[in-house]
């Protein structure tokens, strides 16, 4: 199966301070593990596109990305919220970032590949129409979604977010679009404090408990996603890619296992091949184990990849 992975150069000079979590080594153990197993030479490899301001204004703010334009520091760091910052390399990033989930998107429709996986930084999912949280500046998920349906004239749209924080940023964007389910499990109560009893018939929020086993997800997947997927039957799948629900991660406190990222990437392959003639587009979020992402990441393409 053909598999584009996506990335740029820029992601990894984006830096938001010496012992920031989220840190450039995170696209470096990715890339080390795809390494050491051999997946990374069966991917097809691209280079990310830029986003067009155009483009991000489908799912955010006109002000808002004026602003972030701004903000780009010559040097030094300039704070966007507590925990997000720009350094002189940040907006090319975060453009690219924006511009591999619409670059995927593409490919997969056109048939250039079967599904993408998109290794890039600053993640999107806690940016919201209107501002910049939890080290995301632009939702990367949400610019891919806005343009299969904008572009490829798309009706219905799932995005499946498994990041151990909730997609309130997503959440935000498409809470009143009903072309575009989200599916969102995800520890609660827990940063960004949200999700528990905001959903509707096309926002499937699934609160866990902390150190929720691989067990349980499994169940809430199957209990609350599936049933709402089927009815909804998209066209197209986006997943963003949070990997911080693994048992190794510290700052997550859920205990999923790399089997259990199989599990659900296997299980949203099967939806894909029933209602989504198999496209799907994977978009990295968090993760902050570094040995843990690598593998999971891993795993998780060679899932799609069915290497």
């Amino acid at each position: 199966m053909r598999t584009a992975y996506i990335t740029h150069p820029s992601c990894s000079k984006h830096s938001m301070g010496a012992d920031h979590p989220e840190c450039a080594e995170r696209l470096h153990a990715i890339n080390d593990q795809l390494i050491a197993s051999g997946v990374l030479d069966h991917l097809i490899h691209y280079d990310a596109e830029t986003a067009s301001k155009a483009q991000l204004t489908r799912v955010h703010n006109s002000e808002y990305v004026e602003w972030v334009f701004r903000q780009a520091p010559a040097e030094g760091l300039v704070q966007l919220d507590g925990d997000t910052a720009m350094n002189r390399f940040t907006l090319d990033a975060a453009i690219h970032a924006a511009g591999a989930a619409i670059q995927a998107v593409d490919l997969v429709m056109a048939g250039e590949v079967e599904n993408a996986f998109c290794c890039i930084r600053p993640p999107g999912h806690h940016a919201g129409r209107s501002g910049a949280s939890g080290f995301c500046i632009f939702n990367n998920v949400a610019v891919g979604a806005a343009h299969a349906i904008s572009q490829h004239q798309l009706q219905r749209v799932a995005i499946l977010d498994f990041d151990v924080h909730h997609g309130d940023g997503t959440e935000d964007i498409f809470h009143d679009n009903p072309h575009v389910m989200l599916c969102s499990t995800f520890r609660h109560p827990f940063y960004p404090y949200k999700g528990a009893g905001s959903g509707n018939d096309h926002i499937i929020n699934v609160p866990l408990a902390a150190r929720t086993s691989g067990a349980e997800f499994r169940a809430a997947v199957t209990e609350h996603w599936l049933p709402a997927l089927d009815r909804f039957q998209p066209q197209f799948l986006l997943i963003s890619a949070g990997f911080d629900a693994h048992y190794e991660d510290d700052m997550g406190g859920l205990a999923l296992k790399e089997a259990d990222y199989l599990w659900v990437t296997e299980t949203l392959k099967q939806l894909a091949r029933k209602y989504a003639q198999g496209r799907i587009v994977s978009v990295l979020e968090g993760g902050y184990s570094l040995h843990a992402l690598g593998r999971c990441v891993m795993t998780h393409i060679k899932c799609l990849s069915e290497l």
